[in-house]
């Protein structure tokens, strides 16, 4: 499996070469939608957006903190939040569960500080948080997808798909305008002037097919 912030770092590196023409990120990249998207506080975004590490992470706290996030953020058509109630039974379980779960681990203060083995707890390791991560995201998402404990860097990465598939599509649409507006002047030229633009294009094929030829 690729290293995640090898593969955000990549996503990151194309977003640039597409902008390529003296825009930068902060054009294009909405910073607050993106925490909102893939559940990584505002301030850890920027954070990754700028190549560092974000802060370790108990596991069990991104995911309790992620179910948090969504109720905030996913909520019904009339603005309010779904229960706990909608959300426990549409996986069988039940409210007191689920918001016990959540809010059982809060503080005042905000999540505690975890060890440095804790970050490497298996996201998925059985037993009732793994069926209450697999309901909260079929729930929201329609099926089960990692997302709740997705590492930040994996989750930033998704969020920036679209983005940058935004970027390729309008990257096309210039390349294909560029080429219908060559195709309208050449069509235009005069014949004297386009059989000058001729032999300067076959000129050139020679030319290359020639130099691949002596490195071939």
């Amino acid at each position: 499996m690729r290293d995640p912030r090898q593969s955000l770092a990549e996503t990151l590196r194309q977003i640039d070469s597409l902008l390529g023409d003296g825009r930068g990120r902060d054009e294009v990249l909405d910073v607050q939608q993106l925490s909102i998207d893939c559940g990584v506080p505002q301030g850890v975004v920027e954070m990754l957006l700028k190549g560092r590490r974000p802060p370790a992470e108990d596991i069990i706290d991104r995911i309790i903190r992620r179910i948090a996030h969504l109720r905030e953020t996913r909520r019904r058509p009339d603005g309010s939040r779904h229960s706990y109630d909608e959300i426990a039974s549409s996986f069988g379980a039940t409210r007191a569960s689920l918001s016990n779960l959540v809010n059982g681990r809060r503080s005042p203060r905000g999540p505690a500080q975890p060890a440095p083995e804790a970050r490497r707890r298996p996201a998925r390791s059985g037993g009732p948080l793994a069926s209450t991560q697999a309901g909260v995201e079929r729930f929201f998402f329609g099926e089960p997808n990692g997302w709740l404990s997705a590492e930040p860097e994996s989750a930033l990465n998704a969020a920036l798909q679209p983005v940058l598939a935004g970027l390729r599509t309008t990257a096309g649409s210039d390349c294909q305008d560029s080429r219908a507006m060559a195709l309208r002047t050449a069509a235009s030229l005069p014949d004297d002037e386009w059989e000058l633009v001729e032999r300067f294009i076959n000129t050139l094929v020679r030319q290359v097919r020639e130099e691949r030829g002596r490195h071939g």
